[in-house]
């Protein structure tokens, strides 16, 4: 699962776990006949430009949102909160748009709240608010060039769960690939040190987020059948869940309080920013699936690896920063590290599906 791609919560956060399709996603072309070369890879180039612009602008509108020094707003639950509820709210006003509505999307389950289900689905929903609230804590504790290496040891995480709970053991490529990784974690954090920015805050919520992440995915097929493989209905119930949960949380931490007396609280151009990092948030869901859609998982990853390196170069830039050829070494270990899995791991995959061909072909070849 792509670290970069579990950011924000959306319709097809959980896409690579699901096993449905999604109503909003459009079919593949009737009648069985292939588009045109050049309007595939057309379309294909419109999904990659469409993601990355929606993931790349999202993760600035947060920065902005968590850590403006115009904006002066010290309330990270309450942003988390507020586009988690309005996913929730979106969810259910196209659901309900698609029943009542001559135009939208008929394929649309029809939804409403299930106590039962709510309760089935809270521990995937406890899980959910960890990742999505870390992955916030982090972004506001440090730079949007550093973001991405303080969250990326999902992948490390993701071999390490899959041994102790699946008991699954990984190639020794695979291996060699996390170690990448992990120097490259470890060189960023030492390069951020010497240069004065680094926030222990902010690589502990990274470490955090990148844990809930591996975590989220295991949670995700677990809980799936409950909401009978509807990834539709499980982000409803997900964000629905994560709105109760984060009241007491928002009570305990002051953040009532903070809203109270912060003094943008009527402005328009405050809400209407808060709106825009809530619908990029629903949206970066629906993109990550169109982009698995009109692809592959592979090409997926890939393309959200290449998105990381360019979000960071923008970053460097507009913020006007000066990196050192080290820290530079460090992302590239880590975009270099996770490239080199997806791969390994891509070609694993084909060579499982192939075995069995194989031997059958064998068999054949015997009998004859």
């Amino acid at each position: 699962m792509n670290r970069a791609q579990l950011k924000r919560p959306g319709i097809l956060r959980m896409a690579l776990g699901g096993s449905a399709a999604d109503p909003l996603l459009p079919a593949e072309g009737g009648g069985g006949r292939p588009a045109p070369f050049l309007l595939r890879a057309l379309r294909i180039a419109v999904v990659v430009c469409l993601y990355w612009f929606i993931s790349i602008t999202m993760v600035f509108l947060n920065k902005y949102l968590l850590d403006s020094p115009s904006l002066r707003l010290d309330a990270p639950l309450f942003v988390t909160f507020f586009q988690c509820a309005l996913t929730a709210a979106l969810c259910l006003g196209l659901s309900l748009g698609a029943a009542c509505g001559p135009l939208g999307c008929p394929g649309l389950p029809t939804l409403h709240l299930d106590p039962k289900v709510s309760r089935s689905v809270l521990p995937l929903s406890a899980v959910f608010i960890g990742m999505i609230t870390s992955n916030n804590l982090c972004l506001k504790y440090v730079g949007v060039a550093f973001y991405n290496v303080g969250r990326s040891l999902t992948t490390v995480f993701n071999v390490l769960f899959s041994y102790l709970l699946l008991k699954q053991t990984t190639s020794l490529y695979a291996l060699l690939a996390c170690s990448i990784i992990i120097g490259g974690f470890w060189l960023g954090v030492d390069q951020e040190g010497a240069e004065g920015t680094l926030s222990w805050a902010g690589i502990f919520f990274g470490i955090l987020a990148s844990l809930c992440v591996s975590l989220n995915a295991i949670y995700t097929k677990k809980v799936l059948p409950v909401v009978d493989g509807s990834i539709w209905h499980l982000t409803f119930y997900n964000n629905v869940n994560a709105c109760v949960l984060f009241l007491p949380l928002m009570m305990l931490l002051g953040e009532f309080h903070t809203l109270y007396r912060f003094d943008k609280l009527g402005s328009p151009s405050f809400w209407g920013m808060m709106t825009l990092g809530g619908v990029f948030g629903f949206a970066i869901g629906y993109v990550t699936g169109l982009q698995i859609k009109f692809t592959s998982p592979l090409t997926h990853n890939v393309s959200g690896t290449a998105k990381a390196c360019a979000q960071t170069v923008l970053a460097v830039v507009y913020f006007e920063e000066t990196k050192s050829f080290l820290w530079w070494m460090s992302n590239l270990m880590v975009l270099g590290g996770s490239f080199a899995y997806t791969w390994v791991k891509g070609l694993e995959m084909r060579k499982a599906q192939e075995e069995p061909t194989l031997r059958s072909s064998e068999k054949n070849e015997t009998g004859v």
